[in-house]
């Protein structure tokens, strides 16, 4: 762990206090996690989202790679505008 310093507003500052008194924890505490959440967002919507993530991949696990569904987008879209044509 590495230490800083941090300039705090008054009101910003009694604001972290009082909350940190109400939690029994440190403003230290809750600047780390908020920081945490910030930057690198709450541990749950991380797990889902890889969850969610890995799901999509596991639906095209027998479809052709990306450079082929590319083509294979394109060749669709291009029949699609020459019967509007």
């Amino acid at each position: 762990m590495r230490r800083t310093q941090l300039y705090l507003d008054d009101n910003l500052w009694l604001a972290l206090h009082a909350s940190a008194q109400a939690r029994k924890t440190t403003v230290s505490e809750l600047v780390r996690e908020a920081v945490r959440e910030r930057y690198f967002g709450n541990r749950e919507a991380r797990m889902k989202a890889m969850q969610e993530f890995v799901g999509t991949r596991q639906e095209r696990a027998g479809e052709a790679d990306a450079v082929e569904r590319v083509r294979l987008l394109r060749r669709s879209q291009r029949a699609e505008r020459l019967a509007r044509g």
